[in-house]
């Protein structure tokens, strides 16, 4: 007795349903992205940092107030509003305290003295704005020490 095949019915891929969905999704990618103008190079030359020999006599340290409605004092300069939580100036200052201890050769470091009322929030707004500035040595100045 001869067994008869039944014949194997052809499994086929629709690609083209796959082509049409690629080319949807590439127009789509090209539509969504947004396109920046390079930068054209502009020969100027911008004023650098002068290397110090040896250590330039500065302070030890800052000491940052922060007082009880909030205000923040950095060596007897109030900066930005009780109110505000990003601290521009702050950070600005900060930085610029850094970029001057490096260049002269200092260790940058920061006291941080906060009155009994202060919130705990506005000390991390605190915090915060140093670890923006690249502060490292950031201290807490203790009940019991005189300020200066």
């Amino acid at each position: 007795m001869r067994l008869r095949r039944r014949p194997q019915a052809k499994v086929e891929f629709p690609i083209s349903a796959m082509i049409d969905c690629t080319f949807l999704l590439l127009i789509y990618f090209m539509v969504a992205s947004t396109f920046h103008k390079q930068e054209a190079d502009i020969s100027f030359s911008l004023p650098g940092v002068a290397e110090q020999a040896e250590p330039l006599a500065m302070p030890d340290e800052q000491i940052l107030e922060i007082r009880a409605d909030g205000g923040i004092v950095l060596n007897d300069m109030e900066l930005d509003t009780p109110t505000s939580r990003e601290l521009p100036q702050l950070v600005k200052t900060l930085q610029r305290f850094r970029e001057a201890s490096a260049a002269t050769k200092v260790e940058a470091m920061l006291t941080i003295n906060a009155a009994d009322g202060v919130a705990h929030q506005r000390v991390v707004d605190v915090l915060n704005a140093c670890a923006e500035a690249k502060l490292q040595n950031v201290t807490f100045a203790v009940e019991g020490e005189e300020e200066e």
